[in-house]
């Protein structure tokens, strides 16, 4: 009955046996006291499911006779006789739950029912329960016999999604508490273990959350361990389990050396030398990320051995064989198959224009023809008929699927036309984006005009001086002086200058790349939103040329300026979509978080509170940024492919982590407050005090950060009552050690790493990886169709350099302005590349886990007052997202209310599967 109240999502039962009230806890603090502290504490109208009855008749515990036993103490004899007396057997029975694949190859078939046959003869899986005492005859934890999962046969043909095995162990009564659990596997095939519960024990249901591929035995010798849910700092582990917990950890660095299979648990780490492939072309060469030259995170280590031509540089595994990553973090079926028909949807967006680029012409003729993509279908809009897929070997899925789905290559209409077609092209839209966006991290106030460079002088010299002056914005500001702007928080700025000027020379030398480092300067208005008023663009000087190396583009006042007021908006687009994407949303979050995930792993165990703390934050990210290496970040790969920067993309992001990037920065409190978008103000919500009031981004951000940071808090203030326990946890320093030594090495003398003594320290190391994982990375990422899908609202790349009076092209501008709009914008075939990708990008998979939830969300801890906290959590951030929603109806609300306004709900935590344009998830999976 216990076991089916689980399964169905019962709470964890609170009211334990004394064996809580012994433990480690107890002796630190009062669990009312601390109820009566925490904000997430026991909430009558909290939403969440019922607690269980206390013990009677759920669970086979040990009879009255036998407790009554048990506590008869026998005079003269010594510790030891007395327990040996009072040894009696008894029976505890496991179950164990594994859950099955929706689909199996037909090796994987034939496999499952040899292992099906020879279960029956003895090849099974076999299960030993640990202690957490020691055994003082032998000095090593109690053990019970081997137990075999039972009925594995008959339930080889189950249909079901999770299949649940029963096995029977004799104990004895001077057992103590069951604290780990070893299963091998003597199947040829592997299995994923999600949970283990064990019944019988006085003190419970205890519980193991498995969550783990447990490899065959063949594959993999050692017997796998589990650990309960109860959660034990270092220094309180119980005897029976300190070894092990040290051996596992061992096990999860490995060695370092040798190749890596892709059935091993092992993290370490390497540098990116990965990206290239010399062996099939000089051009493919690209240098390693990661060392003095090109500072980087580390990544996830493979092993592999090096290219023929570079010994530097690691052999390539080229889709569609998988990369390493522990096998642990690969995707689980649903969401490969998400990604897999993602996958699919973009060979197939990219297919017919390759075959098609003969006979079509490369440009949009029109934005008629932009439309269509999204009216038609791509099909129809290339005219593709049942006799043209006659005329190409393509693969058979390809043709059944044509047949099958008329629209298949039809786009959605991504949401910024959806409600105003012609929105993108208003100047209060373009402002809007910069704090309402899928990139709303990079404005900032001006506090000197004009804005001054902070790259070397002796390099760029003179160059460096901005072209801006007060002429180019005065009558743009409400009557103001350009000094009375800038007292008064009323003037900010997008700044791309010193990210992009270092590298145009190379960008504009690539064939079909041109580019400027720009400038936006953006005026507050009364009503709270914001107006583009100047846009500054620069090209390094060039002695042979007569073009000017800086311009000063201001909103139109006839037919000409306008065009090139939209081409200049285009160009600041493109900037944009590349620091979005290489450095706010890869480096930022994906590539900067991936050494405190290999370092958790290493360095922290499973029984480790702060492990089960950051567990679900780190869901995928290793294998979603493998995949990133090997088709996004690659050479030729697509952010090469669709991006400005090209080739050179990368070493835009490694400079950027080098000269920009601060961990102590990376909060969101902090990072309004470096961009001089808010000032400190404690009589304000969270701290703070915005200068841009209805900043959508900010707004919402704040709750969640607020959210967050409370149950960290709370959370944290559990295990460690005083600092003393945090400088002496040697897990969690060496956690946090290792993530800058060794995963930021290139950063690892700065002076701005926080420190690790205090409460306040951890809450806030942890609140910001929690952060950035979840809600940060949302806010950059499940936007990026909704809004980049229309390529020329934020075109990836541009083609073409804005005319001026002097240069030939001039003539054919006035002549066809559409015409040169879309020649300096992406070609059909980059355009729906890079909108298939994005679309990829911006798709939530079915299993999603999204911010307040957790996977078997009553047993991921033994700890019942975290638990409530929890819930609690989960409560507000669903209150959160009804203020959310409350905003976005609010009329005065300006930035994401109104005609034609789309709704601000990237920070909303929920989502369906699918682009939805909203939703937390809380880890970094896509």
């Amino acid at each position: 009955m216990a076991l089916a109240k689980e399964i169905m999502g019962c709470r964890l039962i609170i009211e334990r046996s004394s064996s809580l009230a012994s433990s480690p806890f107890q002796s630190r603090l009062s669990i009312k006291k601390r109820t009566q502290r925490t904000q997430f504490s026991i909430n009558p109208f909290d939403p969440r499911p019922m607690k269980a009855a206390i013990f009677g008749g759920v669970v086979a515990a040990i009879s009255e006779d036998l407790v009554k036993t048990l506590r008869i103490s026998t005079v003269g004899r010594n510790q030891e006789e007395e327990e040996e007396e009072k040894a009696v057997k008894f029976k505890v029975r496991a179950v164990a739950t594994v859950r099955n694949k929706n689909k199996e190859d037909f090796k994987e078939t034939l496999v499952k029912h040899l292992d099906a046959f020879t279960d029956k003869i003895g090849r099974n899986v076999v299960l030993e329960l640990i202690s957490t005492q020691v055994d003082p005859k032998t000095n090593k934890p109690k053990k019970s016999k081997a137990a075999v999962l039972k009925d594995w046969s008959k339930k080889s043909n189950s249909k079901a999604e999770r299949v649940h095995y029963t096995a029977e162990f004799t104990v004895d009564s001077a057992f103590g508490s069951p604290g780990a659990i070893t299963v091998t596997n003597k199947h040829q095939k592997e299995f994923f273990l999600e949970s283990i519960t064990i019944e019988g024990f006085a003190c419970g249901p205890v519980h193991f959350p498995c969550n783990s591929w447990v490899q065959s035995q063949k594959d993999h010798p050692s017997k796998r361990v589990f650990f309960t849910n109860q959660p034990y700092l270092p220094n309180e582990t119980p005897s029976g389990l300190r070894t092990l917990r040290e051996k596992e950890l061992e096990n999860l660095r490995g060695d370092g050396k040798g190749e890596r299979k892709l059935s091993d648990r092992i993290y370490d780490f390497d540098v990116y030398n990965d990206i290239g492939n010399p062996d099939i072309s000089r051009e493919l060469a690209r240098p390693t990320f990661g060392g003095r030259k090109f500072p980087y995170p580390r990544r996830c280590r493979t092993g592999r051995s090096s290219t023929d031509t570079d010994l530097m540089s690691e052999r390539r595994v080229e889709k569609p064989l998988p990369m390493y990553v522990p096998r642990d973090e690969r995707f689980e079926e649903s969401k490969q198959d998400t990604f897999a028909a993602c996958r699919l949807k973009a060979v197939l967006h990219n297919l017919i224009p390759s075959l098609k680029a003969s006979i079509l012409a490369e440009d949009f003729a029109n934005f008629g023809e932009i439309d269509s993509l999204y009216k038609e279908g791509l099909l129809l809009k290339l005219g593709i008929q049942d006799d043209m897929f006659k005329k190409f070997p393509l693969p058979k899925i390809v043709t059944t699927l044509q047949k099958s789905s008329e629209g298949l290559l039809r786009y959605d209409t991504p949401k910024i036309v959806s409600k105003d077609k012609y929105a993108w092209l208003r100047d209060d839209e373009f402002a809007r984006q910069a704090i309402a966006g899928i990139n709303p991290v990079n404005i900032e106030r001006v506090t000197t005009y004009p804005p001054v460079s902070n790259l070397d002088p002796e390099i760029y010299g003179s160059h460096l001086h901005s072209a801006l002056t007060e002429d180019h914005i005065i009558g743009h500001l409400d009557g103001l002086s350009v000094q009375q702007a800038i007292d008064a928080n009323r003037l900010f700025m997008v700044d791309y200058h010193d990210i992009y000027l270092p590298f145009l020379d190379k960008i504009n030398a690539l064939d079909g790349r041109k580019a400027y480092a720009t400038r936006t300067i953006f005026f507050l208005t009364r009503l709270g939103t914001l107006k583009p008023i100047a846009i500054e663009l620069s090209l390094p000087p060039q002695p042979s040329s007569n073009r000017k190396s800086k311009r000063v583009v201001t909103p139109p006042v006839d037919a000409t300026s306008n065009w090139i007021w939209q081409l200049a908006k285009a160009h600041v687009g493109s900037n944009d979509a590349g620091v979005h994407q290489l450095v706010n949303h890869w480096l930022r979050t994906h590539a900067c978080l991936e050494p405190f995930i290999l370092a958790a792993h290493r360095q922290l165990s499973a029984l480790h509170p702060i492990y089960k703390l950051l567990d679900p934050h780190m869901r995928y990210t290793l294998e979603i940024n493998a995949v990133a290496r090997q088709t996004l970040i690659s050479a030729d790969g697509v952010i090469e492919s669709c991006f400005t920067a090209g080739q050179y993309g990368l070493e835009i992001s490694a400079a950027a982590y080098k000269n920009r990037w601060r961990f102590d920065m990376e909060g969101l409190p902090a990072d309004l407050i470096r961009r001089g978008m808010a000032v400190p103000d404690t009589t304000q919500p969270h701290g703070l005090k915005l200068l841009v009031e209805d900043y959508p981004y900010a707004n919402d951000g704040l709750l969640l950060w607020s959210a967050i940071q409370t149950w960290v808090r709370t959370y944290v203030e559990r295990y460690y009552s005083n600092p003393n326990l945090i400088r002496t946890d040697t897990e969690l320093q060496a956690w946090y050690s290792e993530s800058i030594n060794v995963g930021h090495a290139d950063h690892r003398d700065a002076d701005w790493w926080p420190e690790l003594s205090t409460v306040d320290d951890l809450v806030s190391v942890i609140t910001t990886i929690i952060w950035l994982a979840s809600a940060q990375h949302a806010a950059l990422n499940f936007g990026q169709y909704p809004y980049g899908g229309y390529v020329p609202n934020r075109p990836p790349l541009m083609r073409r350099l804005i005319p001026d009076e002097s240069d030939p092209e001039f003539a054919s501008f006035l002549e066809d302005p559409q015409k040169y709009f879309f020649s300096s914008m992406p070609s059909l075939l980059q355009t729906t590349k890079f909108m298939a990708v994005v679309d990829t990008l911006s798709t939530h998979s079915p299993d999603e886990e999204y911010i307040g939830e957790r996977q078997q969300p009553s047993i991921w801890t033994g700890d019942a007052e975290i638990v409530d906290a929890f819930y609690g959590f989960s409560a507000e951030i669903g209150r959160i997202e009804k203020e959310i929603e409350r905003r976005n109806r609010d009329p005065s609300r300006r930035n994401r209310c109104g005609a034609g306004v789309l709704p601000y709900e990237l920070m909303a935590p929920s989502s369906e599967p699918g682009v939805t344009c909203r939703g937390v998830p809380n880890s970094v999976s896509i």
